[in-house]
């Protein structure tokens, strides 16, 4: 409810910004002050109306525009959500299968590194490498 209040007084302060720049802007082109121009608009209630009216379809057209620009964003922003969810599971199966490949050593030292802080090093790298390769040997006897 807040937000619908904050919505309104800003489409009226917007309302209200337009039609001084309206008023502005005509006296700028007539050449005479603001003042004047007020009151010759307000003794016309005919052209306020239609002033009033043009400004309201103004707000409309930016309105819709704006409604526009936010569903496209909307629409990609769910794809990125979407290739990010997808790119997530991935690498939750990438990890686990490299959990359940890696010796309880080298889970041990990672635990180790993570809990330090500290990066791997190349001897850890050189540790990872070195069950594949009899897994591959065991497939290599196997086939």
């Amino acid at each position: 409810m807040n937000a619908q209040c904050c919505r309104t007084v800003a489409m009226d302060l917007g309302v209200y910004q337009l039609r001084h720049f309206s008023i502005s802007f005509l006296s700028s082109l007539l050449g005479t002050d603001n003042s004047s121009l007020r009151l010759d608009s307000s003794s016309s209630g005919a052209s306020v109306v239609a002033i009033d009216n043009k400004i309201e379809q103004a707000m409309d057209l930016v309105k819709s525009h704006l409604m526009y620009a936010v569903r496209e964003e909307v629409e990609v922003l769910k794809e990125q959500i979407k290739e990010l969810i997808e790119k997530n599971s991935q690498l939750e199966q990438e990890n686990t299968l490299l959990k359940t490949l890696a010796s309880p050593e080298q889970l041990a030292q990672f635990q180790a590194q993570l809990q330090t802080g500290s990066p791997p090093s190349s001897q850890t790298q050189g540790t990872t490498q070195q069950p594949a390769q009899p897994a591959s040997q065991g497939s290599g006897a196997s086939a």
